[in-house]
């Protein structure tokens, strides 16, 4: 039974059915409970290669001599830092503002949430994000949630951001000198610069990878060409890669649960609260 159990999560997880880094990462922690021999743990970090917060949080929960203490702990930092992130976002958005976001990141609903609990009045307008239109998932979560929403197709992004006053977007990872995340953030952000509209990532910072600080580059992940189109024409060959690479000169600030912060201090401060974590 935890064997199925296991394999199930991992099923989840390769196939989207589980979305958004830090939902990855929690999945992957409940799988570890199940199994946690070494090809296990091999098999969790493979299932999707840009997500650095699910390869840091089974390193933390592995660090313990009980695996069970281990997820704990681990779970009780994202949970706090979530709070935290929630707040500090939701300070940026204003009365009658029009905030702007893309595909579906659980981080920046979160902000979007506490916001409307604070009584604050607000629009957002968001993407579809195609191929697989996770920019539903983010329309439904907000329209239960009474936030008025206008969805716009991924190419007239143009037009929504015009009119944004603040774009906020999530993070599937963080390297030394740029963010990574759903592909059409990279054109959006540019776009979002032309206008002066400022762009915040919104992440929990163990999604940074301490690798890129060696030099390393983050593997950007391509998927399957059916996403695109399931009965393609013969001999069209589709390049369906799932993220951009944001440089950091595009994004005003990060905000996670170490403060809004410019991105060239990002890292100096991730170091100082968890070096046991991150040695840069």
């Amino acid at each position: 039974m935890k064997q199925d159990k296991f394999g199930e999560i991992c099923k989840d997880i390769k196939s989207l059915k589980i979305q958004g880094a830090e939902n990855i990462a929690r999945a992957a922690l409940r799988a570890l409970l199940l199994r946690h021999d070494q090809e296990s743990v091999r098999k969790l970090i493979s299932l999707r290669p840009t997500e650095p917060c699910l390869r840091n949080c089974i390193k933390h929960a592995l660090s313990f001599p009980e695996v069970k203490d281990g997820v704990s702990k681990t779970l009780k930092i994202m949970d706090d830092s979530r709070k935290k992130i929630r707040v500090m976002g939701s300070r940026l958005i204003k009365n009658d503002s029009i905030v702007f976001t893309h595909c579906h990141s659980s981080t920046v609903i979160s902000i979007l949430l506490e916001a409307k609990r604070q009584g604050k009045r607000f629009q957002v307008y968001n993407t579809e994000t195609r191929p697989n239109f996770q920019g539903r998932k983010t329309a439904l979560e907000l329209i239960k949630a009474g936030i008025p929403v206008t969805m716009f197709i991924d190419s007239a992004a143009s037009s929504a951001l015009r009119h944004a006053d603040l774009f906020l977007f999530g993070v599937d990872a963080i390297t030394t000198r740029s963010i990574i995340n759903k592909v059409g953030n990279k054109t959006m952000a540019e776009i979002a610069q032309r206008y002066d509209t400022p762009s915040y990532a919104c992440s929990f910072s163990w999604k940074f990878d301490s690798k890129t600080a060696l030099g390393d580059m983050e593997r950007l992940e391509k998927r399957d060409e059916k996403e695109v189109w399931f009965e393609k024409p013969k001999n069209l060959k589709i390049d369906n890669v799932v993220f951009d690479e944001i440089p950091f000169s595009l994004v005003t600030g990060i905000i996670s649960e170490l403060g809004v912060l410019e991105p060239a201090m990002f890292t100096n401060e991730l170091q100082r609260h968890y070096p046991k974590v991150f040695n840069i």
